[in-house]
């Protein structure tokens, strides 16, 4: 096993960037050329609550090896090591051990959204494809930058919205172009939790919903904190800072990048409209009175101009009702059954006056049927399939910019307190 010793958190920094420049000169010295293996040899980087449902499935997947497992807590590596399915599976504590493994042709980043930049940067600066989980980043810059990596590099990229993998998607968008419901003028979708004061919202330990709270001084003692802090500010260990980074600025941008993102590119995987011209956000802590720094009530209104359709994204901690993805047009609306990256089928309604209690349910005028629709390939295999055969992914580093520019829209929106708009030309939020 390779294990890497520790360094502090300044020296970290310092060698961060002479790893970024060796990395650059990496697809002469890893065999990039070469083609690539069958199974796709991956590398795990995070197997925290999303990274351990991702390692799950590639070590139990035939079109998958994983070869290496990186991460800086020492129970989330191991649990990684198991679920690797391969006995001789490396185990790492600094990514960049595995980005200088010829081994490994491909790396899936399931981090802390504050790291996804300079990983993926290095990673196709070594000549390795990409699996980023959503939201892809922080910033428009960072962004770009991304973006521009991975084409300079000619790597695959796949940012990981689960919702592309459901025909349901593409047949509601056929059904919207063909005029089925009319025109289109508005867009609802939303995501809600609820909870006790011992088991609120993006409260858990270490997988969803596990609410048994860890020994401190053990965890501590088996992370290594500089590390995972990264380029975030420097402070004293924070266990709920380590436990519940969605909650705090520095490492992700909250509802934005954890939620909106996904029912937003849903959105996207429906209409394919691209960025949206405007948003106005406003968000609150209206219930959870914890020290969680980003709003527990998330409300983003974007303007599609050319279209002339309203997309809303309602986040709501304090109430267990599901918002489906709804498409609303003048003639009727399309409703889906699950929130974005569940939502397999939907069900095609007329307009019709409003529903008042005791009213008898509406039929559908047509249902998708998910068993009649071809059969494709799932999003994790889609990757596999196009690490392969160097085609692009269904959602490529173009489609990341798209989700980012848009979850970010909400997050300046929040913080200026004004409405924003999507500069074209200069590919700016102003």
């Amino acid at each position: 096993m390779n294990k890497t010793s520790g360094i502090n958190r300044r020296r970290f920094l310092q060698t961060a960037g002479t790893a970024a420049a060796i990395a650059a000169a990496g697809p002469a010295l890893v065999g990039a050329a070469e083609p690539p293996s069958d199974p796709v040899r991956i590398a795990h980087i995070g197997t925290g609550v999303r990274g351990w449902d991702l390692i799950k499935y590639t070590g139990s997947h035939k079109g998958a090896k994983v070869v290496a497992v990186c991460d800086v807590y020492k129970p989330h590596l191991q649990r990684g090591l198991d679920a690797s399915n391969n006995p001789e599976v490396k185990a790492v504590t600094d990514y960049r051990d595995v980005l200088a493994d010829p081994q490994v042709e491909a790396v899936v980043i399931a981090t802390p959204d504050h790291w996804h930049e300079q990983m993926l940067i290095d990673a196709v600066n070594a000549g390795k494809d990409v699996y980023c989980e959503k939201g892809w980043t922080t910033s428009i810059a960072a962004a770009k930058r991304m973006r521009a990596a991975v084409k300079q590099q000619g790597r695959i990229m796949q940012l990981g919205h689960q919702g592309r993998q459901w025909p349901a998607a593409t047949a509601g968008g056929d059904l919207i172009r063909a005029n089925r419901i009319g025109p289109l003028t508005f867009v609802k979708v939303g995501r809600y939790f609820n909870g006790t004061p011992d088991r609120a919202p993006w409260r858990w330990f270490g997988n969803y919903s596990w609410y048994d709270r860890p020994d401190p001084v053990q965890v501590r003692a088996d992370l290594d904190w500089e590390k995972w802090l990264g380029s975030a500010p420097a402070i004293d260990f924070n266990e709920r800072h380590f436990w519940h980074w969605r909650c705090y600025w520095p490492y992700g941008t909250g509802q934005a990048g954890d939620l909106l993102s996904h029912e937003m590119d849903f959105v996207q995987t429906v209409l394919g409209w691209g960025i949206p011209d405007t948003c106005v956000c406003a968000g609150l802590n209206a219930f959870w009175k914890d020290d969680r720094e980003v709003p527990d009530t998330w409300l983003a209104t974007y303007q599609f101009e050319r279209q002339d359709c309203t997309a809303v994204f309602e986040g709501i901690m304090n109430s267990n009702r599901m918002q489906t993805p709804e498409f609303i047009g003048r003639d009727g609306r399309i409703i889906y059954n699950g929130i974005g990256q569940d939502a397999h089928r939907y069900e095609v309604y007329p307009d019709a006056p409003a529903w008042r209690m005791g009213d008898t349910p509406a039929e559908p005028a047509e249902r998708f049927d998910p068993a009649a629709a071809p059969s494709q390939p799932t999003h994790m295999e889609d990757f596999f399939e196009a690490v392969r055969t160097r085609k692009p992914t269904r959602c490529n580093e173009d489609e990341a910019f798209i989700e980012a520019a848009t979850l970010l829209m909400s997050v300046e929106s929040y913080k200026q307190k004004r409405q924003v708009r999507w500069d074209k030309e200069r590919e700016e939020i102003v």
